[in-house]
């Protein structure tokens, strides 16, 4: 079976992408997920904070705390995951002299600063690609959505500016209309998008008054809105797509390949059950084409997307209506 897919300009052997975690600090680990089927590695981020604090910034890692999940391996009081900016760069080299497979860094930031250059610098390690992972917590009522959207296009120029890298986007799925700032960002020459930030969203301890976070590892039910928006997006907007968040068996994978995905990373199942897991979804997503009637795993990529499914207007306002309409009928009291 023909399980190779391009993803951001590159050829990969499979969709199964070993996603942005802790294990990339671990050249074991990394050598284990390419002999496992891992096609590709992506980096955790080496973040704004990291680099403007390097180059003398006073401003305190943990601002970020409650923000998103690869924050937690960034906290001053927990060093075992953290890389300062040049360890971040070294760490590149070593796994490229570690694995053939393709490496994938991450920036991961707010703002349109000098700290961008480090994509130039990135690339100059021997990285093969880049996600510019961008998350704002927008607090100022005096901030429009217009700014949002016109920051991270300006990030993304000047990322391009400094690398000829192919550079994904990562995105959250908080955005007014998700297919306007996606076009956007393709006209800014984005080369992907990944679909979507896993959030931590803060919680608040009633004993101690303090607002508390807590680290919890996806499920599959997240990847509905995955599948939503890559359907819509890979139908409308010509780039190609990463999925992260949700991913835990085959089924998933090619639920994701069906609805637009060029590559699948996974995270949650390979902390939960372990580097194995690429080699056993890489077989079950194998033999599910296989038995479907697939010849390679091309001939089902966007298969079920907005252009292509049987009825588009599932992925729209009318799936809202049929579902309340369901759970009315099934609720009803017998006559």
């Amino acid at each position: 079976m023909d399980l190779t897919t391009r993803y951001l300009g590159l050829t990969l052997s499979n969709p199964l992408i070993l996603g942005a975690s802790p294990l990339v600090d671990d050249l074991e680990a990394v050598r284990r997920a390419e002999d496992s089927g891992a096609a590709a590695i992506v980096m955790h981020s080496l973040f704004e904070e990291q680099i403007t604090m390097e180059h003398g910034a006073a401003r305190a890692l943990a601002s970020h705390d409650e923000s998103f999940a690869e924050a937690l391996y960034f906290r001053p009081y927990r060093t075992e995951f953290a890389l300062d900016p040049d360890r971040y760069l070294e760490q590149i080299r070593r796994i490229k002299d570690a694995v053939r497979i393709p490496l994938i860094a991450s920036l991961n930031g707010a703002t349109n600063a000098r700290w961008l250059e480090y994509a130039r610098l990135m690339d100059q390690a021997g990285a093969d690609a880049l996600e510019l992972n961008v998350y704002r917590v927008a607090t100022n009522p005096d901030e429009s959505a217009v700014s949002v959207e016109r920051t991270t296009v300006e990030m993304l120029t000047t990322v391009k500016a400094q690398t000829r890298l192919p550079v994904a986007v990562k995105l959250s799925p908080f955005y007014t209309s998700l297919p306007h700032f996606a076009q956007q960002l393709a006209t800014a020459h984005a080369d992907g998008l990944v679909l979507f930030n896993r959030f931590y969203q803060p919680d608040i301890d009633l004993d101690e008054l303090e607002v508390s976070h807590r680290l919890e590892l996806s499920s599959s039910s997240e990847l509905l809105l995955r599948l939503r928006w890559l359907a819509i997006l890979s139908a409308q907007v010509d780039l190609t797509y990463g999925v992260t968040g949700g991913v835990h068996s085959a089924a998933d994978a090619v639920k994701a390949v069906m609805a637009g995905a060029d590559g699948v990373q996974l995270v949650s199942e390979i902390l939960k059950h372990g580097l194995h897991r690429f080699a056993e979804i890489r077989n079950d997503l194998a033999d599910w084409l296989e038995g479907h009637g697939y010849h390679s795993l091309a001939q089902a990529r966007r298969r079920m997307n907005l252009a292509h499914c049987p009825d588009p207007s599932v992925y729209e306002r009318a799936n809202y209506l049929r579902v309340l309409g369901s759970r009315r009928t099934t609720t009803a009291p017998p006559r």
